[in-house]
């Protein structure tokens, strides 16, 4: 049986949600989980503060997700907002609760 392989396109951001960090992924519990413990202290996430996941789409074909990401980092900063809030009005973390009792 052909395992169906998931990718992510992801926008994490800081406590203040004045840094954007666009990034894309095969694993978004274990990417987070780095960006909120600055696995790569010298990365612009670590840098910025930026561990709060706000936005992410998921994705069958790695070069999709690519492409994906992409576009993003093209948008102007009042679309990126836009498609944020069309699924997470408040910015809320929603990588919150993932990590409790690890």
């Amino acid at each position: 049986m052909l395992v169906q392989a998931t990718y992510y396109v992801y926008i994490i951001t800081n406590k203040n949600n004045s840094v954007l960090y666009i990034g894309v992924t095969n694993s978004i519990r274990r990417r987070v989980y780095e960006h909120k413990t600055k696995h790569n202290r010298n990365s612009f996430s670590a840098r910025y503060n930026c561990n709060k996941l706000i936005y992410y789409e998921m994705f069958e074909v790695m070069d999709t997700a690519i492409a994906r990401e992409k576009e993003l980092k093209k948008w102007q900063r009042n679309w990126k907002e836009d498609l944020i809030n069309t699924s997470n009005a408040e910015w809320n973390d929603l990588a919150k609760d993932w990590y409790e009792g690890e």
